[in-house]
């Protein structure tokens, strides 16, 4: 078992070291708010990535009706 790049031993290892430094009453609740903050992470973080992808889409429609405008149009005899 591979997580993070962190074998089984080493989890068990900072699990016992988080068991010893907050207590069994301690765990659960601050397991709680890492979740909280990993997910509210996410969620900015997606936020951010839409809104990049907005306004670059935005950037490219201006540059597409700016070169629609510019380029001359032929004309039929």
């Amino acid at each position: 078992m591979n997580v993070f790049g962190i074998g089984l031993p080493e989890l068990i290892v900072i699990l016992v070291v988080a068991l010893l430094i907050f207590g069994p009453k301690k765990l659960p609740e601050i397991g709680r708010s890492l979740g909280k903050t990993k997910r509210a992470f996410e969620e900015a973080s997606r936020e951010f990535q839409d809104e990049i992808k907005r306004q670059t889409a935005a950037l490219e429609e201006e540059q597409q009706a700016k070169a629609e405008a510019e380029s001359p149009r032929e004309i039929s005899p």
